[in-house]
């Protein structure tokens, strides 16, 4: 059986992580990073592909969904190399969102699965 009562307290722990997210939000916009040539150029391509889906994504599994939106990600990432990016040798420093930031680190984090361990 599943305690209820928990599911509530992770409820109220969630709306709590909102709050810090929305004052992280007010505090952080940008931040700097530094990519490999061959990681920028990728996603530079994906925010240059012309791909229009045929009628909207229609029914979707939440992993199709999941893949959509990080493909939607890395293209905005491309988009601000193109506009920004200043480029040294095979590297790009590149000022991105926060938002676009953390998911690229959170596509990282799932992906290493139970290998994932936090830098120190």
């Amino acid at each position: 059986m599943v305690d209820q009562e928990q599911y509530e307290r992770y409820r109220e722990d969630a709306t709590v992580l909102a709050a810090v997210g929305e004052h992280v939000h007010l505090q952080v916009g940008r931040v700097t990073v530094r990519l490999p040539g061959d990681l920028a150029r990728a996603a530079v391509d994906a925010w240059e592909r012309d791909e229009e889906p045929s009628g909207g994504p229609g029914e979707e599994s939440r992993e199709q969904s999941e893949l959509r939106d990080q493909a939607g990600t890395l293209a905005l990432i491309g988009l601000a190399i193109s506009e920004s990016g200043r480029w040294d040798d095979d590297e790009v420093t590149v000022d991105l969102h926060v938002h676009s930031a953390g998911a690229a680190w959170l596509t990282y984090a799932d992906s290493a699965g139970t290998s994932f361990r936090v830098l120190e």
